[in-house]
């Protein structure tokens, strides 16, 4: 957008107020345009000031982050970067994501600090990369588990591992793999291996929670893990995964530093061990990631499948992979799970 991005920070902490704003103000791109002390006060901002971004803590008095999210994507949708200390409480970071928030950053310690300083063009980033969100495909997770406090656990192993479900998503994707993974039976002879974007001090917490809320087991990718059937192993794309056989033959993770393009080594690793049997999917996304492995499940006759861009809140990674020719089938998101299920059966 030509004009500036308008921000409005809600947060309880005048110092916190003050330090983000000093960040965001930093940039000639962003406009701070008001500030809220609780999740009341940033209703009532938004509705006045009419922002394009606002940045969330949880922790507050009167109303928290969390009832405020579920107030504003009824009455003032407007993209959320959510900003805490909070990041440790499972149920916090996975309630904030699963209710549509763009991303759970983080909140620096001891503001204008040397962890602030470190966190400055992250939170920057975030913000702006917000601002270009595809809001009307941003909605809530509807779990019943959530309702019902009833979980039912498979046993893994209960049938052979024949297959691998590999996702693959940036920004904005986790909302999606919670919808996907709510929706598709743990029986099936595979294992899913996602790579997301989320933060790595995020994640013990968010799988935590998850596993508690879905049918499949949910955990967090280890190096060496062996894969087992029943099994959803996630990891951040701040490491680089890869799918290798180990000294005896079984399937296993392999760890390692960044790379550039995770998604691509998931993929074309996935292929190299499953060949035909590999199912590639490629989600909502940023950048042009995913692509050239999707080429290389292709090249062993194995399954892509892309979230139709029209339904993404971010389009740029399917998209990418559409305009390159590697993807098999282009899917809306609600025949996601049943795509990925006629590739097994």
């Amino acid at each position: 957008m030509d004009e500036p991005i308008k921000v409005l920070i809600v947060d309880d902490a005048l110092f916190m107020r003050k330090a983000i704003s000093e960040i965001l103000q930093s940039d000639a791109k962003l406009d701070v345009v008001g500030t809220a002390r609780d999740g009341l006060d940033g209703l009532e901002k938004i509705k006045e000031l009419n922002p394009h971004v606002i940045t969330l803590d949880i922790d507050m008095p009167r109303m928290d982050g969390l009832e405020a999210i579920r107030h504003i994507m009824i009455e003032s949708p407007v993209p959320i970067v959510v900003l805490s200390s909070l990041f440790s409480d499972g149920a916090v970071t996975f309630e904030a994501l699963r209710l549509g928030v763009v991303d759970f950053v983080p909140k620096p310690s001891g503001g204008i600090s040397e962890d602030m300083d470190r966190s400055r063009s992250e939170i920057i980033d975030r913000v702006k990369i917000a601002s270009s969100v595809n809001f009307e495909n941003i909605r809530r997770v509807r779990m019943e588990n959530l309702d019902s406090g009833q979980n039912t656990k498979i046993q893994q192993n209960q049938r052979p591992l024949d297959y691998l479900i590999s996702l693959g998503t940036s920004l904005s994707g986790p909302n999606t793999v919670i919808r996907l993974l709510t929706r598709m039976s743990p029986t099936l002879p595979a294992a899913v291996v996602v790579v997301q974007e989320i933060a790595p001090q995020i994640l013990p917490a968010f799988v935590k929670k998850f596993n508690d809320q879905v049918s499949w087991n949910v955990e967090m990718a280890r190096d060496g893990q062996v894969l087992e059937q029943g099994v959803c192993y996630i990891c951040s794309n701040t490491q680089s995964l890869r799918i290798d056989n180990n000294e005896n033959g079984q399937p296993c993770l392999r760890m390692s530093d960044p790379v550039d393009q995770p998604l691509n080594l998931l993929f074309a690793s996935a292929a190299e061990v499953f060949r035909q049997n590999t199912i590639g999917v490629l989600l909502t996304g940023i950048g042009d990631d995913g692509a050239d492995g999707f080429a290389r499940i292709r090249q062993y006759n194995g399954n892509t499948i892309a979230q139709d861009t029209q339904c993404c809140v971010y389009p740029n990674l399917t998209q990418n992979a559409i305009e390159k020719g590697t993807v098999k089938s282009v899917v809306n998101e609600k025949y996601l799970p049943g795509a990925i299920v006629a590739s097994i059966v």
